[in-house]
């Protein structure tokens, strides 16, 4: 893996993560999870789960950058631009959809915990580790953060930029989740973030087109 550092790519990977997260059901799932049991435990777990996630994501997009570069650039391209359109789509939600949505996603979160108390730290961040690794397999946020490494050949670079912004995330989550549910308009969250993608699917395009 190529561990050299560039800060303006780690800035950008944290943005985009941390933005497309912060509406997420990681964000919800941290948030119930804390209404249960200890946070720093929570907290723990959450960030042990991204910590894999992340790996995993850069690993693949590692492998992909082997990849000519032409190819590569079209995939990540066409994976910004989902994520833009998918982010856009669901920011442009009424208001009303947005909480069926995330009452959903709290309601299936509880029932993964379940209703017995949990009080061992161990079994605390046991049981957060599963519950996020569950979410957030195949998560938009995975597969940006697989394209991110491949385009930028950094994966050292972006695993730090998405991991950082997952657990920032999740850390407001735990602690001020739902003060934050009251006063950030999400369908804003999801726009901006979208529309960084999709600055992002712009850029590549340009990139491919340039290399062709």
């Amino acid at each position: 893996m190529n561990i050299s550092f560039d800060l303006a790519i780690a800035a950008t990977t944290f943005v985009v993560i941390f933005l497309a997260e912060l509406p997420d059901k990681s964000f919800i799932a941290s948030l119930v999870l804390a209404t249960r049991f200890r946070h720093l435990y929570v907290w723990i777990g959450v960030s042990a789960a991204f910590f894999i996630q992340c790996l995993i994501a850069v690993t693949a997009g590692g492998f992909i950058a082997l990849l000519p570069q032409a190819p590569v650039l079209a995939v990540t391209g066409a994976f910004f631009a989902i994520g833009a359109l998918v982010l856009i789509r669901g920011g442009v939600k009424s208001r009303a959809e947005e909480a069926a949505q995330e009452a959903a996603e709290e309601s299936d979160v509880l029932s993964k915990v379940g209703d017995q108390p949990v009080e061992s730290a161990r079994k605390i961040i046991f049981t957060s580790f599963v519950v996020i690794f569950a979410a957030e397999w195949g998560d938009l946020t995975q597969i940006f953060a697989a394209a991110q490494a491949a385009k930028t050949g950094q994966p050292f670079t972006v695993f730090i930029g998405a991991w950082l912004g997952l657990i920032t995330v999740a850390g407001l989550a735990v602690v001020l989740g739902r003060w934050l549910q009251k006063r950030i308009p999400l369908s804003r969250v999801r726009i901006a973030s979208g529309i960084v993608l999709l600055i992002l699917a712009v850029w590549t395009a340009i990139e491919f087109i340039q290399v062709l």
